[in-house]
Formats: C-alpha cells, structure tokens, sequence
C-alpha cells in the first residue's frame, strides 16, 4: 500500500512539469520542434506502473490536453486512450528493448496520437499542418533515452515500484 500512495505522490507532479512544458511559449520558429511532453511522460509511467496509471488515466490527461489547448473535447484523449491501450497491452514487450528500439516504439505511438488528433481536426473541418507533427514525433523519440533515464531515477528515488 505504500507503493500506491507514493505512485501517487510523484506521477502527477512530473506530469504537471510535463503540461507546463507544453504550455510554455516558444518562438514560432521552435514551435514545431516542440515534442509531446505530457505524451511521453504518460508513456513512461505507463511502462513502468502499468498497475496505477492505465487507460482511465491516459482519458484524463488527454481531456486536460484538449481544455489547455483549447481543441475539440475529446481530440487528444481519444489518442492517449488508443495508445494507452496498445501499451497496456505490449508493456511487457516494450519493457524489454533496449532505448534505441523503445525510442522507434515511442516514435511510432507518438505518430499515431498525432495522425488521431490529425483526422479528428478534419472530421469537424478543421484544417491541420502535417508538416509539424513528423517534425515533433521524431523529436519525442529522440528525447525519449533521457526522459526514460531521469523518470527512472525519479521512480527509484522514491521507490515507486521494485520492477522495470
């Protein structure tokens, strides 16, 4: 039960750090090389708590993704469910490759939140920049070694869980 407790005293703080990330204004030339950060914070603990933070967890996020953004209600949180769940599913899997090839996993369920948010965008008319999105995946893939490495030391710190 303490495990519980602490899960919940560390992951919410590092996924506030993370909408504050997304939040914070860049100069419009930096906005596309601006990465997923609430996304790839999930997929961490998605990974590493697989028993505490899940699908319902990923739904929340994605509604608080859509007020901050002021998207459609629902556009990202149907993303964050859809990867979620493949997670939730793979966890096992995905625990086991190394950074290099987590990072290609990473890549692709960040291209695939991104492609949902894309065709929900068009379902309602809105018209979406595709250039950006290749653009911001990569780069969560390309920070995700680091964001893996110090969200690892964090959930260790704090003795979070004693697997991954």
């Amino acid at each position: 039960m303490i495990l519980r407790s602490r899960c919940y005293q560390v992951v919410p703080p590092t996924l506030i750090i993370a909408f504050m990330l997304t939040l914070m204004p860049l100069p419009d030339w930096a906005q596309a090389f601006r990465p997923d950060w609430v996304t790839l914070v999930l997929l961490y603990w998605l990974l590493a708590v697989p028993e505490h933070v899940g699908v319902t967890f990923a739904f929340v996020c994605g509604l608080l993704l859509d007020v901050a953004h002021g998207a459609i209600l629902g556009q990202h949180a149907i993303g964050l469910v859809l990867i979620a769940f493949v997670v939730a599913i793979q966890y096992q899997k995905i625990r086991v490759f190394s950074l290099v090839q987590q990072a290609l996993v990473v890549f692709a369920l960040l291209m695939i939140k991104q492609l949902l948010v894309i065709w929900v965008s068009g379902i309602v008319g809105q018209t979406a920049d595709f250039t950006g999105y290749l653009v911001q995946s990569l780069v969560g893939a390309v920070l995700w070694p680091w964001i893996f490495i110090i969200l690892r030391d964090i959930r260790r710190r704090f003795t979070i869980s004693k697997n991954f």
